[in-house]
């Protein structure tokens, strides 16, 4: 890990999609430091947009 790189943590049961509130499998984290959640359904729908945008997205399994 690198001086001042912020790990955030793993996600967990009580952490939900931001489009519909199913249970969370990725996080998706913005290049200007936001973050959305999205279940497995959403992640796949807004994958080509999050390729396109360099987000770094991270599996919660």
């Amino acid at each position: 890990m690198q001086p001042g790189t912020l790990t955030r943590p793993a996600l967990t049961a009580a952490d939900r999609c931001d489009r519909c509130g199913a249970a969370a499998k990725v996080r998706a984290v913005l290049p200007k430091g936001g973050e959305l959640l999205f279940c497995g359904h959403h992640a796949r729908a807004h994958a080509d947009k999050l390729r396109e945008l360099d987000v770094d997205v991270q599996s919660g399994s």
